[in-house]
């Protein structure tokens, strides 16, 4: 588990803050919002990271159901953390650390652990200055480095465990230059029956924000269109901002679009004049337009892959969704992700897979739809449709070889059947005496050494690779000898551990110990997941029965279902 920094901190490190809070209600897309600004301020050359503040009370997500707060993500040093660090890994292109995640849990444990051993010499540990100190501290850090820092805090302006971090806002906002502090308020802005954009919600909204202390500097309103000029004015007259301080954030076909509404709205140069640093960023003309290139690239066609999960939540598989997405960028394909709940093959596909150009078996944990992902990987490996299995995903790929061809009959991994006469797939020997659940898988990143001459090797171009884990379980070693000279063949180990699969002879069957998905970002597609859209092409363009001389226009046709 990732362990805490020092608690002594330079005062005057980060430059710039951007604080964004949420009102009316949650699930607005504030973190979107936050990090297309950051991915404008990146593009004007400045260094941008972000901070996620989560008031819940668990120290991290990594206990947390998906269907509570979508899938859990995993950073580079084992943080197990909320999606929407995802985000900003992907939309920032950097990579993040648990010092970037700001939990309830996290900050209590840490005052009470110090209370503990003596630190506050008998003073009486309250929230205020204790806690509040102990939050300021965290974002000072992990701001360290950079110009400018966004905040993003968790939850709903008037949640009661929202309330410390809010006014540890007001006091670093005392604390710093003026000039030096941004307060964005992201509020939702709907639809009367007679199609008028009401702004009562957000006018309540910021006075719930004002009685905090705090004064929102910008208001982005959340509506299915852009905000009318008299709804802007409105907002900003019972606001008390400018209107030109009032912006619009309407939906998008894709959240990748979302940087390119920001940035026409002219969020972020309103942010570059407010903090003194438009003489500083680079010209129209110097920027990079790569962001804008990468996502509205016209595709040739749009290709279907099944994704066979038991969560039916798609911000349970985000990552996998996103990784697609960002190989169909690199590809040319619109990838259409189709959910298929593993626990309706449990006794066969029943048409659900067939059809589909490419699957993937996500991880997870638990026995419920096991037996349904191991049919999905039965279904690809005879029916060579490209397949990846990712974790868990590759555990069952195990299970699905040992069963039907090595004729293993009852095998199975021992966290799902303790009592199996084959555990192919058994706990890691450092987890036999973890009796704590949070924070003590096998974590973060870990390095893969790559056999030559492989499918891995194509992939990743390089004998080795570095992803990021998240697991209990590996493949029994007690069963090497029964994979050797098989067709399924381990091409990615790291020392005893066996970390990459494929299949000699099938158009593209790789499954993954660890989880790509984390380290795809739009322009960088991840190699496994590039590999498996090229094949999911490949093999649809040769379904269409093409010739050479079929015309790219035709194949364009083609290719699409």
């Amino acid at each position: 588990m990732p362990t805490e920094s020092d608690t002594d901190y330079d005062p005057s490190l980060g430059n710039k803050f951007i604080f964004v809070t949420g009102g009316v209600m949650s699930g607005l897309g504030k973190g979107i919002t936050a990090a297309s600004t950051g991915r404008l301020l990146k593009n004007a050359g400045f260094d941008v990271t972000a901070v996620k503040i989560d008031p819940y009370l668990n120290v991290d997500a990594g206990t947390m159901n998906p269907y509570q707060h979508g899938e859990v993500y995993v950073l580079k040093d084992g943080g197990e953390v909320d999606l929407d660090l995802g985000n900003y890994e992907r939309f920032l292109d950097i990579d993040m650390t648990s010092d970037h995640n700001v939990t309830t849990g996290k900050t209590y444990q840490h005052v009470i652990e110090s209370e503990r051993a003596g630190d506050y010499l008998g003073k009486t540990v309250q929230i205020i200055p204790h806690i509040t100190d102990d939050i300021k501290r965290r974002i000072r850090e992990a701001a360290d480095g950079t110009d400018v820092c966004i905040v993003e805090v968790g939850g709903t302006v008037g949640d009661i465990e929202g309330m410390p971090y809010l006014e540890s806002l007001r006091q670093f906002a005392h604390e710093e230059d003026e000039d030096d502090v941004l307060f964005v308020h992201v509020t939702m802005v709907p639809y009367s029956k007679n199609g008028e954009q009401k702004t009562k919600p957000t006018q309540h909204s910021v006075k719930e924000v004002r009685s905090i202390g705090l004064q929102p500097d910008v208001i982005v309103g959340r509506c299915e269109d852009r905000l009318d000029p008299e709804t802007k004015e409105k907002i900003a007259l019972f606001c008390d901002i400018p209107t030109e301080a009032v912006f619009s954030n309407p939906d998008v076909d894709d959240v990748y679009h979302v940087p390119l509404m920001v940035e026409s709205e002219g969020l972020d140069q309103f942010v570059l004049e407010r903090f003194g640093l438009d003489d500083r960023a680079l010209s129209a003309e110097e920027r990079t337009n790569e962001w804008r290139e990468i996502v509205t690239t016209e595709k040739d066609g749009e290709v279907d892959v099944a994704l066979v999960g038991k969560y039916d939540l798609e911000d349970a598989y985000m990552s996998i969704h996103e990784s697609l997405k960002h190989a169909g960028f690199e590809v040319g394909v619109d990838v259409n992700v189709e959910w298929v709940f593993a626990d309706d093959l449990a006794d066969g596909h029943d048409g659900q897979l067939e059809g589909v150009d490419g699957i993937v078996v996500p991880g997870g944990f638990g026995m419920r739809g096991t037996e349904g992902k191991i049919e999905a990987v039965r279904y690809a490996r005879e029916n060579d449709v490209p397949f990846l299995g990712l974790c868990l995903g590759f555990q069952m790929a195990v299970v699905e070889y040992a069963r039907n061809v090595l004729g293993l009959e009852g095998a199975h991994s021992a966290e799902m059947d303790e009592e199996t006469c084959h555990p192919v797939i058994d706990i890691l020997p450092e987890q036999y005496e973890v009796e704590n659940m949070g924070g003590t898988m096998r974590l973060g990143e870990h390095t893969t050494v790559i056999e030559p001459e492989t499918l891995a090797y194509e992939l990743y171009d390089d004998t080795s690779c570095t992803e990021r884990h998240r697991h209990r379980y590996e493949v029994n070693p007690e069963y090497f000898e029964q994979f050797e000279d098989e067709p399924l063949t381990f091409s990615g180990t790291a020392g005893n551990r066996m970390e990459i699969l494929e299949l000699e002879g099938h158009p593209y069957f790789l499954g993954t110990q660890f989880h790509p998905e984390y380290t795809s970002r739009p322009g960088q597609p991840s190699p496994p997941f590039l590999g498996l859209v090229e094949a999911v092409v490949e093999r649809a363009t040769a379904d269409t029965g093409e010739d050479e001389s079929t015309t790219e226009t035709e194949t364009e046709t083609e290719v699409s279902h």
